[in-house]
């Protein structure tokens, strides 16, 4: 009995050295000492150790040589890291850091949130000890994994218990056989690097050639997602294509008409977006947040309202006469570029995104942007829009019977100038509509319109002039098209095999993928 109280007298003793040894290694030059003291901090269960390791993560925590007393720097002032007090020091020294303690304060942090009720502050947690595997985390990580009930953070626990065991030494071999497979499972290039390892320096055959089997199936499943990611990509650029595309394939099917000033229209439209989000910003600020969308509208009424200028008074004199057509468009082009430049300034205008449109998502391994896949459904929806318009409404019928044959329209009563402007105005505003999904992603200057005012023609031209299904088919086939030939060509040769193939294509099939009958094929 003397014995057992001699005995917890000495413990009770020791706990005060015990619970001041990771903070005496912390101030220290050493950076043995520093990363003993991280994980040492991370095991005591002291409440004052995330914020210590974060500061020393910042690079606020100091010491006083003298005492080894470690402070925390917050704004102008000082506290004490064991007490939280506010303090006052002289003499201080930052506690250093190098990439192997930058890993231990990783693998630490991770253990701390391990526990947290956000499930997901527990994944990021189990991943940062995935990427740390720090041997001293395992304790940490099979507790955590005996009572995580979430599924997900399960798997990412898993994960990380095996990379910890592949990193530990002494690991036998049938456990680092069955930990090849979370690893295998995880997939991404941290999965690979450690079965690189394992596949060339691991003493076992089999571990080596089980390790060899995970990296070809990582290898072909990270090829997959390379591929269906480049076609996201490609959806994505082809419903850019489209948006700037769709107008044209309207003006030019039905009035035959070579704009040279449809990419301006585009440029209209963002800069409308600028004028309508400053406003709100500055007169309306709580409506700030609705700015995209009631840029919709007003860039349609913009650009349209300017294309139905130009045909009334430019391009109604010059019907029938091509080559004039586009060097007036032209000239029209260098005027609204010019006028654009004299009020804004030729510097790009800053349009910043609502917060729907911002940040990223992952599904199946693939980073998917939400702005991108908003600018997707809106190019879809306009489609959708644009052709019940011309299906199901009065002013669409008419649109198509001009299309098909002028003469015949005319003499049926239809006031066929009346159309050519209205359907001028209509294309020239979805350019405006395509200008305000393009100031999301692009730079809103002077020349914005000029980056697609070639790919539109040749969409147009590809599809089917004045279809607007081919106008839909050969924007999402060109996008995938140029995304899926870039890895291999380069972004600029990419570009000239499509204009080739697009050539060839056109001798072969002069009316497009989708042949429509319209002025332009009867003159």
């Amino acid at each position: 009995m003397l014995l057992r109280l001699l005995a917890l007298l000495l413990c009770l003793l020791a706990a005060p050295a015990l619970a001041q040894a990771p903070y005496d290694k912390l101030a220290s030059d050493s950076y043995g000492d520093i990363e003993a003291g991280i994980v040492g901090l991370a095991a005591s269960g002291d409440p004052r150790a995330g914020a210590i390791l974060g500061a020393l993560a910042d690079g606020r925590l100091l010491y006083r040589p003298a005492d080894k007393a470690l402070f925390l720097k917050e704004g102008a002032g000082l506290v004490d890291a064991r007490t939280g007090a506010p303090a006052t020091a002289d003499g201080l020294k930052p506690v250093r850091a190098n990439n192997k303690v930058r890993r231990a304060i990783d693998a630490a942090q991770g253990q701390l949130n391990l526990a947290s009720p956000n499930p997901d502050k527990r994944r990021e947690a189990a991943d940062a000890v995935f990427k740390a595997r720090d041997a001293a985390a395992l304790p940490a990580i099979e507790a955590a994994l005996a009572k995580e009930p979430d599924a997900g953070v399960k798997r990412t626990l898993t994960e990380a218990r095996a990379a910890t065991l592949l990193a530990r030494p002494g690991t036998g071999e049938s456990e680092r056989l069955s930990a090849i497979a979370p690893i295998q499972a995880r997939g991404d290039g941290d999965a690979m690097a450690i079965l690189r390892g394992l596949s060339t320096a691991d003493p076992s055959e089999a571990v080596k050639a089980a390790a060899s089997r995970g990296i070809a199936a990582i290898e072909t499943r990270l090829a997959v997602i390379a591929a269906l990611q480049n076609v996201w990509y490609g959806i994505s650029l082809g419903s850019v294509l489209l948006l700037a595309a769709i107008g044209l394939a309207i003006t030019f099917g039905v009035m035959g008409v070579i704009n040279m000033a449809h990419g301006e229209m585009v440029m209209l439209g963002a800069y409308t977006t600028y004028l309508v989000q400053d406003a709100l910003r500055t007169h309306a600020p709580a409506l700030a947040g609705w700015a995209l969308p009631l840029s919709i509208p007003a860039a349609f009424l913009v650009a349209g309202a300017v294309g139905v200028l130009i045909e009334r008074f430019i391009i109604r004199f010059l019907y029938g006469r091509p080559l004039e057509t586009l060097l007036a468009t032209f000239g029209v082009s260098l005027v609204l570029q010019q006028t654009v430049r004299s009020i804004f300034g030729p510097t790009n205008r800053e349009v910043g995104s609502p917060p729907f449109m911002t940040g990223t998502f992952d599904l199946f391994g693939m980073a998917i942007t939400w702005g991108r896949l908003w600018i997707v459904l809106f190019s879809l929806a306009v489609f959708l829009g644009l052709l019940f318009v011309l299906r199901k409404t009065s002013f669409g019928l008419k649109t198509r019977a001009v299309t098909q044959n002028r003469r015949m329209a005319a003499a049926m009563g239809i006031r066929t100038p009346w159309v050519d402007a209205m359907t001028f105005g209509l294309g020239s505003g979805i350019a405006g509509i395509a200008g305000v999904a393009l100031s999301q992603i692009d730079n809103v200057s002077p020349n914005l319109g000029q980056g697609y005012i070639i790919d539109s023609f040749l969409v147009v031209v590809f599809g089917g002039v004045g279809n607007l299904w081919g106008t839909l088919v050969a924007a999402l086939t060109l996008g995938v098209a140029n995304k899926l030939a870039e890895p291999y060509l380069g972004a600029v040769l990419a570009k000239i095999a499509l204009l080739i193939f697009i050539i060839l294509f056109i001798q072969k099939r002069p009316r497009g993928l989708f042949a429509l009958k319209g002025r332009a094929v009867e003159s």
